[in-house]
């Protein structure tokens, strides 16, 4: 059981230059933040910069049967700090990933099994985090978060994640 105020042992980082096992990266996510157990995800993988989630909705759902939106919402988050935080341990970083502003629109109700995705808001993202980690030692990245059930928009989502200097 985590205590409260105890940091979780960061996992080791994959060799420089390597993405994460998807697998190992998501059971250490699973004891780190213990909610992770209860959403449903089934698979993480990489379609180029853009990271996906398949998840069930039958963990998330409310009580008109579809998808509750705290816990997609919730999810979104998480997936965005996911994406930050594989990002830096590609290129060799351990560092903190804090969200810094969220926000959400919802489109259509999430009646079945759906798909995450998140990937840089603007095609200058991503170089634009790594010069500020290079000049400062610190930055953020806008990142887009979108939930599809089957073709179907349900939900998109924005925000705002900051990298924090080394401690």
């Amino acid at each position: 059981m985590r205590e409260v105020g105890v940091p979780h042992p960061r996992l080791p980082l994959p060799e420089s230059g390597e993405r994460d096992d998807p697998q190992l990266f998501l059971a250490w996510l699973g004891d780190a933040i213990p909610m992770v157990e209860q959403l449903g995800i089934r698979e993480m993988r990489r379609e180029g910069e853009r990271l996906v989630w398949e998840l069930a909705l039958v963990p998330n759902l409310n009580d008109k049967g579809t998808g509750f939106g705290g816990a997609l919402t919730a999810q979104t988050t998480l997936l965005g700090w996911c994406w930050t935080t594989l990002w830096l341990r590609q290129r060799g970083h351990a560092r903190d990933v804090v969200v810094a502003e969220a926000r959400q629109r919802f489109l259509a109700p999430v009646t079945g099994d759906y798909r995450l995705t998140c990937e840089p808001e603007s095609g200058q993202g991503l170089e634009t985090l790594a010069e500020r980690l290079a000049s400062r030692g610190r930055g953020r990245i806008a990142l887009v978060q979108q939930l599809w059930c089957g073709d179907t928009l349900c939900l998109e989502a924005h925000g705002d994640y900051a990298v924090l200097p080394a401690s």
